[in-house]
Protein backbone atom coordinates (compact mmCIF):
# COMPACT_ATOMS: atom_id res chain seq x y z
CA UNK A 1 0.00 0.00 0.00
CA UNK A 2 1.34 3.44 -1.00
CA UNK A 3 1.56 6.23 1.61
CA UNK A 4 -1.14 8.83 1.44
CA UNK A 5 0.08 12.32 0.27
CA UNK A 6 0.35 14.75 3.17
CA UNK A 7 -1.40 18.10 3.18
CA UNK A 8 1.90 19.57 4.42
CA UNK A 9 3.74 19.17 1.11
CA UNK A 10 5.56 22.36 -0.03
CA UNK A 11 5.41 24.15 3.33
CA UNK A 12 9.19 24.06 3.72
CA UNK A 13 9.64 25.59 0.28
CA UNK A 14 7.16 28.34 1.13
CA UNK A 15 8.94 29.07 4.42
CA UNK A 16 12.28 29.27 2.61
CA UNK A 17 10.89 31.72 0.03
CA UNK A 18 9.45 33.94 2.77
CA UNK A 19 12.79 33.86 4.61
CA UNK A 20 14.65 34.88 1.44
CA UNK A 21 12.16 37.72 0.90
CA UNK A 22 12.69 39.07 4.44
CA UNK A 23 16.47 38.76 4.07
CA UNK A 24 16.37 40.60 0.71
CA UNK A 25 14.36 43.46 2.20
CA UNK A 26 16.93 43.76 4.97
CA UNK A 27 19.79 43.92 2.47
CA UNK A 28 17.95 46.59 0.44
CA UNK A 29 17.44 48.63 3.60
CA UNK A 30 21.17 48.42 4.37
CA UNK A 31 22.06 49.58 0.84
CA UNK A 32 19.66 52.53 1.18
CA UNK A 33 21.16 53.46 4.55
CA UNK A 34 24.65 53.38 3.04
CA UNK A 35 23.58 55.73 0.22
CA UNK A 36 22.14 58.20 2.75
CA UNK A 37 25.30 57.91 4.83
CA UNK A 38 27.55 58.70 1.85
CA UNK A 39 25.38 61.73 1.03
CA UNK A 40 25.59 62.98 4.63
CA UNK A 41 29.37 62.58 4.67
CA UNK A 42 29.77 64.61 1.48
CA UNK A 43 27.45 67.33 2.85
CA UNK A 44 29.47 67.42 6.07
CA UNK A 45 32.63 67.83 4.01
CA UNK A 46 31.17 70.82 2.16
CA UNK A 47 30.00 72.43 5.42
CA UNK A 48 33.46 71.96 6.90
CA UNK A 49 35.12 73.46 3.80
CA UNK A 50 32.75 76.44 3.94
CA UNK A 51 33.51 77.09 7.62
CA UNK A 52 37.24 76.84 6.94
CA UNK A 53 37.02 79.21 3.95
CA UNK A 54 35.00 81.78 5.91
CA UNK A 55 37.50 81.65 8.74
CA UNK A 56 40.35 82.01 6.25
CA UNK A 57 39.10 85.28 4.70
CA UNK A 58 38.17 86.73 8.09
CA UNK A 59 41.66 85.95 9.39
CA UNK A 60 43.24 87.58 6.36
CA UNK A 61 41.12 90.71 6.83
CA UNK A 62 42.06 90.82 10.49
CA UNK A 63 45.78 90.57 9.76
CA UNK A 64 45.72 93.05 6.83
CA UNK A 65 43.30 95.61 8.30
CA UNK A 66 45.80 98.51 8.06
CA UNK A 67 45.80 101.80 9.90
CA UNK A 68 42.24 102.99 10.64
CA UNK A 69 40.94 99.89 8.78
CA UNK A 70 42.10 101.31 5.44
CA UNK A 71 42.59 97.89 3.80
CA UNK A 72 39.35 96.29 5.01
CA UNK A 73 37.06 97.58 2.19
CA UNK A 74 39.36 95.95 -0.40
CA UNK A 75 38.19 92.55 0.86
CA UNK A 76 34.53 93.17 0.05
CA UNK A 77 33.23 90.56 -2.39
CA UNK A 78 29.94 90.84 -4.25
CA UNK A 79 28.87 88.61 -7.11
CA UNK A 80 32.34 87.05 -7.23
CA UNK A 81 33.97 90.47 -7.81
CA UNK A 82 36.43 91.68 -5.18
CA UNK A 83 37.43 95.14 -4.04
CA UNK A 84 41.00 94.67 -5.24
CA UNK A 85 42.79 92.83 -2.45
CA UNK A 86 44.98 90.08 -3.97
CA UNK A 87 44.12 87.79 -1.07
CA UNK A 88 40.41 88.19 -1.81
CA UNK A 89 40.90 87.25 -5.47
CA UNK A 90 42.78 84.08 -4.49
CA UNK A 91 40.13 83.30 -1.90
CA UNK A 92 37.27 83.55 -4.43
CA UNK A 93 39.14 81.16 -6.75
CA UNK A 94 39.67 78.76 -3.85
CA UNK A 95 35.96 78.88 -2.96
CA UNK A 96 35.01 78.10 -6.55
CA UNK A 97 37.45 75.18 -6.54
CA UNK A 98 36.34 73.60 -3.26
CA UNK A 99 32.58 74.19 -3.18
CA UNK A 100 30.46 72.76 -6.02
CA UNK A 101 28.09 75.19 -7.66
CA UNK A 102 29.73 78.23 -6.05
CA UNK A 103 30.21 79.77 -9.49
CA UNK A 104 26.40 79.85 -9.80
CA UNK A 105 26.09 81.09 -6.20
CA UNK A 106 29.16 83.34 -5.78
CA UNK A 107 30.58 84.08 -2.33
CA UNK A 108 29.91 87.39 -0.65
CA UNK A 109 31.89 89.35 1.91
CA UNK A 110 29.96 92.34 3.28
CA UNK A 111 31.73 94.93 5.40
CA UNK A 112 29.80 97.35 7.62
CA UNK A 113 30.99 100.04 10.01
CA UNK A 114 28.96 99.74 13.21
CA UNK A 115 28.41 102.71 15.55
CA UNK A 116 30.63 101.04 18.15
CA UNK A 117 33.68 101.27 15.86
CA UNK A 118 35.72 98.65 14.09
CA UNK A 119 34.25 96.72 11.19
CA UNK A 120 31.64 93.97 10.97
CA UNK A 121 32.50 91.36 8.35
CA UNK A 122 29.78 89.01 7.13
CA UNK A 123 30.90 86.11 4.92
CA UNK A 124 28.19 84.23 3.02
CA UNK A 125 29.06 81.07 1.13
CA UNK A 126 26.57 79.13 -0.98
CA UNK A 127 26.99 75.84 -2.82
CA UNK A 128 24.89 73.12 -4.32
CA UNK A 129 26.05 69.55 -3.91
CA UNK A 130 25.58 67.36 -7.00
CA UNK A 131 22.81 65.26 -5.41
CA UNK A 132 21.15 68.17 -3.56
CA UNK A 133 17.80 69.63 -4.51
CA UNK A 134 18.42 73.09 -3.02
CA UNK A 135 21.61 75.05 -2.40
CA UNK A 136 23.19 75.12 1.05
CA UNK A 137 24.76 78.11 2.74
CA UNK A 138 27.12 79.09 5.53
CA UNK A 139 27.18 82.55 7.09
CA UNK A 140 29.95 83.75 9.39
CA UNK A 141 29.96 87.13 11.13
CA UNK A 142 33.05 88.61 12.78
CA UNK A 143 34.00 91.95 14.28
CA UNK A 144 37.40 93.31 13.27
CA UNK A 145 38.74 95.81 15.76
CA UNK A 146 42.02 97.13 17.08
CA UNK A 147 43.74 94.82 19.53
Amino acid sequence: MAPKPSSQQGVILLEALIGILIFSLGVLALVAMQAVSVSNVSNARYRTEAAFLANEIISEIWVDRGANYANVPKYAVSGGTTGGAPGADRWVQKVQTLLPGSDTYPPEVAIVTPASGGRQVTVTLRWKAPEAVAPSNHVAVAFVSDP
